[in-house]
């Protein structure tokens, strides 16, 4: 009855106003296990000023937002095609010390590699370096990179690996080539009696990385107890494993710390168990620290029959973990809710920045909850006493859902801040039983950059001789097409822009002792036959042929870049070209031609006409 009223009592107070939401990217998810999924950075010299936001789409691409906000732009760019189409596939970002963005991303489960890009510019992932990746023994999920100042020649890198359980290892800052060397590990950390343990990881950002994790998954665990750790890194022999209290409990590189959730264990490890709670399916969303350097846990508790979700706030005291119910989450938050995945609730969000601030997903109906209303996003502080003090909806009369709430780790002083998905949602893949998968689009809380729309503007009929341009080309192919040589889009007497016999972008520019050739890394296809062969994660793929698409190439003096549609997949540093006598190549092509370089808006604008 108390928490029937307390709801009410904060339904009555909350704000009418609503907050407007921004797409990020009309197809986009993310996964709540890898993370950064999303970052701000600013350096002190002002340089840098950006956000960048990774998702991947239904058509198994992986993909990033970057928001220059020095320059007012936006700039949506290609990270990986024709990846698995699951959304625990997201990327997550780090900022190496030479301030070029690394970005890591792994298959769900199915593959023992961790892939990586580093951006070529300090601050700017419009242009990535090749494509590589760290092998491990075991399959990969959910990459989460840290820097410590106490050793900052070194990423320590978190995932779920050796036996299905929390992983990490120590690697070398990337050199010159971005090759990176593992020297320590990869080392299992705990051994759950549960089968899939699920961890999300935090670091003070000097010798400490924090982690929180279940028994296993909620489906399978009845009750699923809920764990804290703390991974000491500045020891001789390798990273210590603690609890809470600083007692050591195992040496990472001795092996792993074995966990279950009996009464004996509760005794003899107290401070490792954050929530036992008896007839409760824990899962775990979040883990941040308070300015004295306290764990703070956004988590959930899932009755046993899976059909109601409840969100909890925890906060460690300094002598013992206090919970504090905050609201009814509803159900799953999906459309096939009471067939699969009953678990998913809407999502929950820490505010790192203010850890007395966490945003919730809440089913709702005429701005107070109601389990059959639509998704909302909702903003709750918690005082430091423990109590719910103050709620505010922030998203009214949504049309979809909207789930899985995010703030920026860095963002404290950034207009943006807080991300989330919005719309239909089926499965976390594209397979045969779920064609649609997660159709969701990315949202913000800020009104991102919009660059002018003109496509009047400088249109030609034939270029001659521009020093800056644009050529869109639209065309066809057919799927089975056989190709014994390069198919060209366009030719020009400085410029040829193709497709390789085995399927990825050219470019060819320059003359002579001048000319230069650059071979995108993305295989130019889709993962969309996913839909109709896949069965899960078993290692397949399903490499899907393009058959219509449009190829945008901009030249603005200095840079010449290439779009796939509306995203970004080739960026070229290059001087001195000139756009002049424009053919089309042997596809079947449309070219249109402008005296000046189109911005991605109008890329954009050009491909939703197709």
């Amino acid at each position: 009855m108390k928490r029937i009223l307390l709801s009410l009592v904060m339904t009555m107070a909350a704000i009418v106003s609503a907050m407007a939401s921004h797409t990020v990217t009309h197809e986009g998810a993310w996964c709540w296990f890898a993370d950064p999924r999303a970052i701000h950075y600013e350096n002190a010299s002002g340089s840098i000023n950006a956000s960048y936001i990774g998702y991947i789409d239904v058509h198994g691409n992986v993909k990033a937002t970057q928001i220059d906000f020095r320059n007012n732009r936006r700039t949506e760019v290609l990270i990986r095609s024709v990846f698995q189409p699951d959304d625990h596939n997201n990327p997550t970002f780090i900022v190496l010390p030479d301030e070029r963005v690394m970005i890591f991303y792994t298959r769900h489960t199915d593959e023992p590699k961790i892939w990586y890009r580093v951006s070529v510019k300090p601050g700017d992932i419009t242009q990535l370096g090749e494509e590589k990746f760290i092998s491990t023994k075991n399959n990969t999920t959910y990459p989460s990179p840290f820097i410590l100042s106490d050793d900052p020649n070194h990423i320590y890198l978190c995932w779920r690996g050796i036996n299905w359980h929390p992983t990490m290892a120590r690697i070398t800052m990337p050199d010159a080539n971005d090759n990176v060397t593992v020297d320590f590990g990869p080392k299992q950390i705990v051994q759950s009696t549960g089968a899939r343990p699920y961890a999300k990881y935090h670091s003070n950002g000097k010798d400490k990385i924090y982690l929180t994790y279940t028994t296993g998954h909620p489906d399978n665990e009845m009750p699923n107890w809920l764990y804290f750790n703390v991974v000491d890194i500045n020891h001789g022999n390798g990273p210590i494993l603690k609890d809470i209290k600083g007692n050591t409990l195992q040496q990472v590189a001795d092996g792993v710390f074995r966990v279950n959730k009996s009464e004996a264990y509760l005794n003899q490890y107290p401070f490792t168990v954050v929530d036992h709670t008896p007839g409760v399916r824990n899962w775990v969303w979040q883990i941040a620290l308070d300015q004295d350097a306290n764990p703070v846990i956004a988590y959930t508790h899932i009755d046993n029959a899976k059909t109601t979700h409840a969100y909890h706030y925890g906060r460690w005291t300094g002598s013992e973990w206090r919970d504090t119910w905050v609201q009814l989450g509803g159900h799953a938050f999906h459309q096939n809710w009471n067939r699969t995945e009953r678990c998913y609730s809407g999502g929950m969000a820490l505010d790192p920045e203010n850890i007395n601030t966490l945003y919730l997903s809440i089913p709702t109906k005429e701005g107070a909850y109601n389990k059959e209303g639509v998704y909302e996003i909702w903003k709750y502080n918690v005082a430091d006493n423990g109590k719910v003090e103050s709620s505010e909806q922030l998203t009214r009369n949504s049309d979809k859902n909207n789930m899985r709430p995010y703030l920026l780790p860095g963002s404290k002083n950034s207009a943006l801040r807080l991300a989330w998905m919005h719309g239909d949602y089926y499965y976390w893949m594209v397979n045969k039983h779920y064609p649609k998968g997660y159709p969701t689009s990315i949202v913000a809380d800020y009104n991102l950059p919009e660059e002018k729309v003109d496509l009047g503007n400088g249109l030609v009929t034939q270029a001659k001789g521009c020093k800056k341009f644009s050529v869109a080309a639209t065309f066809h192919q057919e799927k089975d097409e056989k190709r014994t040589s390069d198919a060209t889009l366009f030719a020009s007497d400085q410029l040829t822009v193709g497709i390789t016999t085995d399927n990825y972008i050219f470019v060819n520019m320059g003359k002579g002792s001048k000319a230069k050739s650059v071979k995108s890394g993305n295989l130019f296809a889709t993962a969309d036959n996913w839909a109709f062969y896949s069965i899960g994660t078993s290692g397949d793929t399903h490499v899907t042929p393009i058959t219509d698409a449009m190829l945008t190439t901009t030249y603005d003096g200095a840079t010449l870049r290439v779009y796939r549609n509306e995203v970004l997949e080739l960026y070229i540093p290059c001087k001195g070209l000139k756009l002049k006598n424009v053919r089309c190549g042997n596809l079947s092509t449309n070219l249109q031609q402008w005296s000046r370089a189109l911005n991605q808006d109008e890329v954009g604008a050009l491909s939703n006409k197709r």
